[in-house]
């Protein structure tokens, strides 16, 4: 796979995962669910930052995916926007 594609996948991983523990957060807090939804989305957001790390020399697309949550999906835009 390449860069991007682990990117864009892991990034949305990160996001649903943390928009799955809020909700459970908010709902009814079953254990279950936070504690798998936890680790995936730990390990996510690992992903995302490491992979924006080895693809990206740009400054703004690597402080942008220590944003948890959405921090992948910000990085990814900065990275498909044309450089000056």
């Amino acid at each position: 796979m390449t860069g991007m594609r682990v990117l864009r996948i892991a990034s949305q991983v990160e996001a649903a995962s943390l928009a799955l523990l809020l909700a459970n957060l908010v709902t009814v807090h079953t254990e279950a669910v936070a504690s798998l939804g936890g680790p995936v989305h730990g390990t996510a957001y690992l992903i995302v930052i490491l992979t924006v790390r080895r693809a990206s020399p740009q400054p703004a697309a690597r402080s942008r995916a220590w944003i948890p949550g959405v921090g992948g999906l910000l990085a990814l835009r900065q990275l498909r926007r044309p450089r000056p």
